[in-house]
């Protein structure tokens, strides 16, 4: 058992309530941890050391700040193993993911690091005499940073590396599932030198901890990933303040393989997209498309691959699919599936919850004969369920994917360069992988559209959301008019 404490303004702390919560091991629903059940009071406090420490760590050089998160970032190298266990532990993915994850972490911390000492301003040339113009960028101030479970360090470090070589001071609060990687990254920080009050992290009751965030104004933007019923309801909050919010919100990404495709490569990426995570990423494949004269062959082979996959829980080095996170995410894996079937489709293999093993685990699914009407071709299944429905031609494809108020991820197959470029320009997605299944690097932006978020994460313009423009108008004196 592992018991957590807050960080706030550099110590170490219990909720001012006292309260605390269990972690679970999903893998076999037992408590691996507690941490504070923190609430608004906590939230404040948290917020009032970001507003303290703001003014000395925006001033600080951007030269420093990145020297330290190339620091923090040599640090979380040397607990790699360390921290692949503990997100494996609190959320049960198998640690082979878990270790591509803190790698990926390590990368957004260095990524940005190297940006921040990349915040140009310009000069700009005037439209009278005596006049000079200019920008400067400077950072927006204390930031508000939520992140959901199932990428729990990656998704922390996607945010927290541009927010701190901005200049900005965070509160971030972590999924109640999974704080224990923020805590961890809290305390490697800490170990390099963070100065107390620059990065804060809460855990506990997400309606007050939020509202805080939302609410409090030295809180100038917010950064969030998570629903987007969740999104919306910030959203509407921020109006009251005009703060700036970074959204990355749900998705419910097309999967489409074209007759021209190579099969065996289609059915890899596949098998990358849908079933990484036990299919809980937001840019998972969650809607299976295949053109109606490979249909079969395609089920066939994706069927074959499912099947060889090992289950069980995520530390075993033979595990490729672990569990789900909570009771919930299995009923509603349960749910799409038993609504798909009394809609008419097939299930090819899986289709049920594991009953063999302790713990959240849900037999990896395909189904055949997917419809529109169908749960699981509507709503985020967020596991392991792959529905296959077919097309004929490219305008149908591409009108079902583009078919949902999502715009997160979307994929395609094809070896027809022509249709390259048309596909990826005609479907309505931030994200789009050709022949590519795992598209995220560091180096890409990350953001959907439509429904599915504003703003982007990662990429050249990762710190640039952290940042204001400020136009300085300065008149001066020639030296003709001296004389």
């Amino acid at each position: 058992m592992k018991h957590w404490a807050m960080y706030i303004g550099g110590q170490w702390e219990q909720a001012l309530s006292s309260a605390t919560y269990e972690t679970i091991n999903p893998a076999n629903g037992q408590a691996v941890g507690t941490a504070p059940y923190g609430g608004r009071a906590d939230a404040e406090r948290a917020v009032a050391a970001a507003a303290a420490a703001f003014p000395a760590w925006s001033k600080r050089p951007a030269k420093e700040r990145a020297e330290l998160l190339h620091r923090i970032a040599a640090r979380m190298t040397e607990a790699s193993e360390e921290l692949a266990e503990l997100i494996t532990l609190e959320m049960g993915k198998p640690l082979a993911e878990a270790r591509g994850e803190v790698k990926i972490a390590i990368d957004y911390l260095k990524w940005n690091a190297e940006e921040a000492v990349r915040a140009y301003g310009k000069v700009i040339p005037a439209s009278v005499e005596g006049k000079r113009l200019l920008t400067i960028r400077q950072p927006v101030g204390p930031v508000g940073a939520i992140t959901p479970w199932n990428f729990p360090l990656s998704m922390a470090a996607r945010k927290l590396g541009p927010a701190l070589a901005a200049g900005c001071t965070v509160v971030f609060k972590p999924a109640p599932q999974t704080p224990g990687a923020a805590l961890k990254l809290a305390e490697l920080a800490e170990r390099e030198g963070l100065p107390p009050g620059v990065l804060n992290v809460v855990t506990g009751d997400a309606e007050e901890i939020g509202g805080v965030l939302l609410n409090h104004p030295a809180i100038r933007k917010i950064t969030f990933t998570g629903s987007t019923a969740v999104g919306k309801k910030l959203l509407r909050g921020a109006a009251d303040q005009v703060k700036k919010m970074s959204m990355e919100l749900g998705g419910h990404a097309p999967f489409i393989v074209f007759e021209d495709a190579d099969l065996d490569e289609a059915v890899r990426g596949a098998m990358a997209s849908k079933f990484r995570n036990a299919g809980q990423t937001c840019i998972c494949a969650n809607r299976i498309y295949v053109q109606e004269s490979i249909a079969a062959a395609f089920t066939d082979k994706l069927k074959s691959a499912v099947e060889r996959l090992v289950v069980g829980d995520g530390r075993d080095p033979r595990t490729e699919l672990g569990p789900v996170i909570d009771a919930r995410a299995l009923e509603k894996a349960e749910r799409h599936v038993r609504d798909a079937v009394a809609k008419g489709a097939q299930v090819v293999t899986g289709g049920g919850r594991k009953t063999d093993t302790p713990g959240f685990f849900f037999e990896p699914t395909v189904l055949t004969g997917a419809t529109p009407d169908m749960q699981v071709m509507r709503e985020e299944t967020f596991g392991p369920v792959a529905p296959i429905a077919s097309f004929r031609t490219e305008e149908e494809a591409i009108a079902m994917a583009n078919d949902t108020p999502y715009g997160l991820a979307a994929y395609f197959y094809t070896r027809d360069l022509s249709r390259m470029f048309r596909v990826h320009e005609a479907l309505e997605y931030g994200i789009v992988g050709c022949n590519d299944a795992v598209p995220t690097t560091v180096q890409g932006p990350f953001g959907g559209v439509k429904e599915s978020g504003i703003g982007r994460e990662g990429g050249p313009d990762s710190v640039a959301d952290y940042l204001e423009t400020k136009f300085v108008s300065i008149q001066i004196e020639e030296t003709g008019a001296r004389a």
